[in-house]
């Protein structure tokens, strides 16, 4: 696909510029970490170039000066929280956070379980932890967090929480997910390592909304749709303005907490080193957008693929409505339509042809493929193996798989399985694929193409089902699909 960010500047200006950020202190900061760090595709859908770990491969320069704290909330642990992406709960995440930062020579120092306030399953978990030697601290909730300043930066405050002990000059904190405490644990941080005559600092290193590129760029339009649900509004920061005479774009819960922040810094230090929030962030991904236009298209298609899992929420029950009407919104922002994708549009014009289910993909050169389903083959799995055809050379009109195989395959899903869709998916079209290969070079031709999938654009007029969101995902595919279920 086109390239539109430069990611091996990123991983150095970026580094570079948080090694900065740590001298400006006593060689000690704390940086709150936002966002995903192992696999954010958001930002590689709508930076392309960016790669799903580059967070994690910049910190790596850093390495030798880091370490990792993992905070989680004793409330998240006793509601069983569950990451929606992963489908595991966020105590479970935590551990497989720490296997993943070891694995990559991170150094994980210790679990900081916030909110506590006597919860059985957080002890629960703290006694896990010890067991496995994995050391943990405890934070408690404070009475008018955040604005009873006083209360807050006082023994009585930050000063019950447990002194998390640190040996290097970046402390990496980190969370499963939001509302875990990540902020609140830098800020005890902060106030206890200045009873011990340190004087550490605080950033914040989240990659959206970029603060150095417009408040309407669609990058940063594309960062309100993912975050829809939350109501996250981008706005100029006005501290920033205030301050420097220039324009900086932050969201409204960063600006709104700013005045109580630097209140806090000040009960701290007495005074705040920041003068805006966007003051507080060490983001650099704006300077390393090398082709403007292609990240703008990219996000153009990225608000889209937002509002279609937003609609299909909606279809399977969710009470979203307002998320589906502030991204609709933002179509008028970024003024486009569903249109705008063009797989999109070869769908339905497939559909209307045909009057089935359909499917198309968008490969690198901008060739659209389309299908559709069959009594043999839903439109994904038929769209898989048309692709895939077309990628290897071959004829459209070969079949790969002989209706003699696949009638079998039913028989067995509709009457010993009792399933009601006689239909092939896509890891049956794959598994089938697999093993005509020893013996048919086609076959064999075909699945060679599917890494070429990767980063391709798909669009089916029905609702996915689990088994065929998780093919694509695994090939790398962007797909949406219409809130429609199948019949």
């Amino acid at each position: 696909m086109k390239v539109g960010f430069d990611n091996d500047k990123y991983l150095k200006i970026q580094s570079e510029h948080i090694r900065e950020r740590i001298a400006q202190f006593d060689g000690k900061l704390y940086m709150e970490l936002g966002g995903k760090l192992f696999d954010d595709y958001h930002a590689a859908r709508v930076l392309p170039g960016f790669k799903p770990d580059s967070k994690l491969r910049m910190l790596a320069q850093l390495r030798d000066q880091l370490e990792i704290v993992i905070v989680i909330s004793a409330d998240d642990i006793e509601k069983n929280k569950v990451r929606a992406d992963l489908g595991i709960t966020y105590d479970e995440d935590v551990l497989r956070l720490r296997d993943a930062f070891i694995e990559r020579q991170f150094m994980v120092t210790s679990v900081v379980i916030t909110h506590y306030n006597g919860q059985h399953t957080a002890d629960q978990f703290r006694h896990r932890l010890g067991r496995m030697g994995i050391k943990s601290y405890i934070h408690y909730p404070i009475d008018g967090y955040p604005h009873n300043v006083a209360l807050i930066a006082s023994d009585e405050g930050f000063g019950k929480n447990d002194y998390v002990e640190t040996t290097r000059p970046l402390v990496i904190i980190t969370a499963p997910g939001p509302g875990s405490g990540k902020m609140a644990t830098c800020l005890s941080q902060l106030y206890n390592e200045h009873k011990r005559g340190i004087r550490a600092g605080y950033a914040k290193f989240e990659t959206f909304p970029v603060w150095s590129l417009p408040l309407k760029h669609p990058v940063n339009i594309a960062y309100e749709a993912a975050t829809a649900d939350l109501n996250d509004v981008n706005m100029i920061d006005p501290f920033h303005l205030d301050a420097y005479g220039k324009i900086a774009i932050n969201y409204n819960r960063d600006i709104e907490i700013f005045p109580v922040l630097n209140a806090l810094f000040e009960g701290i230090y007495g005074e705040n080193p920041y003068k805006s929030p966007t003051d507080m962030g060490v983001n650099m991904v704006g300077f390393c957008i090398c082709d403007d236009d292609v990240c703008c298209q990219a996000s153009r298609n990225e608000i889209i693929r937002r509002y279609f899992d937003a609609t299909n929420k909606l279809a399977d029950g969710d009470d979203n409505e307002d998320e589906v009407h502030k991204i609709q919104m933002l179509f008028n922002q970024a003024k486009i339509t569903t249109d705008y994708r063009r797989v999109t549009v070869a769908a339905y014009k497939r559909r209307d042809e045909t009057g089935t289910p359909s499917a198309a993909i968008e490969l690198d050169d901008g060739t659209i493929v389309t299908s559709k389903s069959t009594t043999l083959l839903g439109c994904c799995a038929a769209l898989l193996l048309n692709v895939t055809k077309h990628l290897a050379g071959i004829d459209h009109r070969m079949k790969l798989i002989p209706q003699s195989m696949i009638e079998p395959i039913q028989k067995t899903k509709i009457e010993y399985l009792g399933g009601k869709n006689p239909r092939l998916h896509t890891d049956e079209v794959l598994v089938t694929l697999s093993v005509l290969s020893e013996y048919d070079d086609n076959c064999r031709r075909a699945l060679e193409q599917l890494p070429r999938l990767r980063g391709c654009q798909v669009h089916t007029t029905v609702m996915l089902g689990e088994v065929d969101r998780k093919i694509f995902k695994k090939l790398g595919v962007d797909f949406t699909c219409d809130p429609v279920r199948k019949k």
